[in-house]
């Protein structure tokens, strides 16, 4: 339901003026009358003080939840509009109940929230609401506001999904990720000594294919996470446990697994492929919930070495959703950990953002993100379509927050922008574009909140009965869920056009993570990030979909390889899967002009550029003779520093929006 309420800061308990008596043995008679604030006018006017305590400190017994208990309090309010808002300093301390003026018939429900939107009435019915402390514990007096408000019913769902039995088997987490190599989504569960997939054919629907693996030292009772990391062409797999790491390496014709376990003490949260030091091997990240993080760098022949440590330090851990995106259009990943824990460094979330040369540093205070909140997982995309990544941090516990990215920093934007009408809490939360219109859509738990392309989006509830995995399972060009046994398909109501791009790496990893995808239409860009890993448990497609809505062309894909790499493909088909492989669209060579001239050359310590316009999005990268990127970043100057390069033969290529220059130099 979409609300026009505004989310306002309660005001200091020491300003609070305003008691009420507490009818006796919840005689709902003898409810004192209340007034809510207007809307609009937020809590300025109608903020009450609940007395729990006879001497004004501690708790004197009220308690309750959603049923009347003999300790509640109870106002009484003749509804002057069709909602309300709710909000106290502290989830359930205080909670509310609103009923109909029988005092028998519960009409809604808040026991934990620290902010919630009730309706179910009309204008003019007598209400009651009944005021309790759900927590019961010793407290002081506590604060709580209401504000009247207008709820507008959202429009119909923009597309529906059919629930069927998904036909798989296995008692841990599940993905839905192509298995084989043919870019068709397939659903995964895993056993101790199993593989259950359920294969996606190309002429519809799934064939089983249970593979007997070696029994697993850690299972995925945490995460699972997926990539074809020693490049054989056959998806590999990651597990996630509370006290280690098992990798299942799958073989060069898919048909079996190799057990690899260390004997590492992990306490798995999140989990990724992503290639932390860039040199085109997929690396695996795990976030530690009771120490500091750990990593496998891949030696390029699928050999996994522990590491501990440099990503997210903290001693106590409080780890749990790492999600790798470029946040800073600096084409190099950087990563947010989604923090949870009981003192404050354990929940106050991280951003470790990369210089373009491997080097990561923790900065989430500077751009607005270390907020000390409970969250086990965010969800990163352009929900304005401005061209950068914004992000979604859905709370496991109090509200959920919309921060949007403005060049590299953030303000948060949740006020009016919808979300407040999800009060359940979700330890899952991915985005996707479900009904395909262009304007990307979150699911939190069992919820989608249907985007509009501004950063407002329309709350719809339980469409799923819990968290999933997603993916296109009938290859329709449409986002589909594998949930606890059951496959829901979209059911693509909307009509709508849409691209779906399979990357394939070749100087980058394989399955191309890690790459930016842009698409070009005459409505605007839309991008997305290629990852390993979003949420929490689960492991969604690494295929990269995108809906344009009503448009009927789309003028240009480009990709940005980690390598440094950049394809362009011109006019591509639409409502169809596109195969993309690195490097087959342009070459370094054919960039190279003297149109930038670049002096001294040969140079030792400065290069510069002459005649450059720069702008926000200018990039920079210089590669060695072989192809490989050895510097990158934004071109903040008309001068950079190679002194700390090898002699030897470089290109220097710029980018500044569609424009690509390149110019060899040497290095002595």
């Amino acid at each position: 339901m979409k609300s026009k309420l505004l989310l306002l800061t309660i005001l200091s308990l020491a300003f609070c003026t305003q008691t009420f008596g507490q009818p006796a043995n919840d005689d709902v008679s003898g409810a004192t009358p209340i007034t809510p604030s207007p809307e609009g006018t937020g809590c300025s006017t109608a903020t009450f003080y609940l007395p729990f305590s006879t001497d004004g400190t501690t708790d004197s017994g009220v308690q309750g939840g959603c049923r009347l208990s003999g300790l509640d309090q109870f106002f009484t309010w003749t509804a002057t509009t069709n909602g309300l808002f709710f909000s106290s300093d502290s989830p359930g301390n205080p909670g509310i109940v609103v009923w109909d003026s029988t005092g028998t018939t519960e009409i809604a429900c808040a026991d934990t929230f620290e902010t919630i939107s009730l309706n179910g009435w009309t204008i003019g019915d007598d209400l009651v609401l009944q005021i309790y402390d759900f927590q019961g514990t010793a407290l002081s007096d506590v604060a709580f506001c209401l504000e009247a408000i207008n709820f507008v019913a959202p429009p119909p769902l923009p597309v529906t999904f059919t629930s069927q039995s998904s036909g798989s088997s296995g008692s841990y987490r599940i993905a839905v990720v192509d298995m084989n190599g043919d870019f068709l989504d397939d659903m995964v569960s895993i056993s101790q000594t199993n593989v259950n997939i359920r294969e996606q054919t190309a002429g519809g629907g799934f064939t089983t294919k249970d593979i007997t693996t070696p029994s697993a030292d850690f299972l995925p009772s945490w995460s699972l996470a997926a990539a074809d990391y020693d490049r054989n062409g056959y998806t590999d797999l990651l597990y996630g446990a509370g006290s280690g790491v098992t990798f299942m390496r799958a073989n060069s014709t898919g048909t079996g697994f190799t057990e690899v376990s260390g004997p590492q003490d992990v306490f798995s949260q999140r989990s990724n492929f992503i290639d932390i030091n860039n040199d085109g091997n997929l690396d695996a990240f795990v976030c530690h919930d009771v120490a500091p993080n750990v990593y496998y760098i891949n030696d390029g022949s699928g050999n996994l070495t522990f590491n501990q440590g440099g990503l997210g330090d903290y001693s106590s851990g409080g780890n749990y959703g790492s999600i790798w995106i470029d946040y800073d259009n600096d084409r190099d990943l950087d990563m947010f950990i989604a923090k949870c824990g009981g003192e404050t460094a354990r929940r106050t979330n991280q951003m470790h953002t990369n210089d373009g040369n491997g080097n990561y540093t923790e900065n989430a205070a500077a751009l607005g993100l270390a907020d000390p909140m409970q969250t086990w997982s965010s969800a990163w995309g352009d929900f304005d379509g401005d061209g950068d990544m914004d992000v979604f941090i859905g709370a496991s516990s109090g509200p959920h927050k919309l921060m949007r990215n403005d060049n590299g920093t953030f303000s948060d934007i949740t006020a009016g922008s919808g979300i407040s009408v999800l009060t359940s809490n979700s330890t899952e939360t991915v985005t996707f574009d479900f009904d395909n219109d262009g304007n990307l859509d979150l699911v939190s738990g069992g919820n989608i909140l249907f985007g509009k392309g501004d950063m407002t989006f329309d709350v719809y509830t339980s469409v799923f009965p819990g968290s999933g995995a997603y993916g296109d399972l009938n290859d329709d060009g449409y986002i589909d869920a594998f949930n606890s046994g059951s496959l829901f398909i979209n059911n693509a109501e909307s009509n709508n056009n849409w691209i779906k791009i399979n990357t394939i790496g070749t100087a980058s990893n394989i399955n191309g993570i890690g790459a930016r995808v842009e698409v070009h239409t005459n409505a605007g860009i839309k991008i997305r990030d290629v990852k390993s890993g979003d949420g929490f448990r689960y492991m969604n497609s690494l295929n990269t979909h995108i809906g344009i809505g009503s448009e009927t062309t789309i003028n240009s894909i480009v990709i940005y390889w980690p390598s440094g790499i950049i394809d362009t493909i011109s006019n591509p088909s639409i409502n169809n899967s596109l195969q993309v492989i690195e490097g087959d669209t342009l070459s370094l060579e054919n960039s190279l002009t003297n149109e930038l001239i670049i002096y001294p050359n040969p140079v030792k310590n400065l290069l510069n550029i002459s005649s450059l316009e720069l702008n926000d999005s200018s990039i920079y990268t210089v590669f060695d003779i072989t192809g490989k990127r050895v510097l990158n970043s934004k071109l903040q100057s008309s001068t950079i520093d190679v002194s700390n390069l090898a002699p030897g033969n470089y290109i220097l290529r710029i980018v500044s929006g569609p424009s690509i220059k390149s110019q060899k130099f040497i290095k002595y």
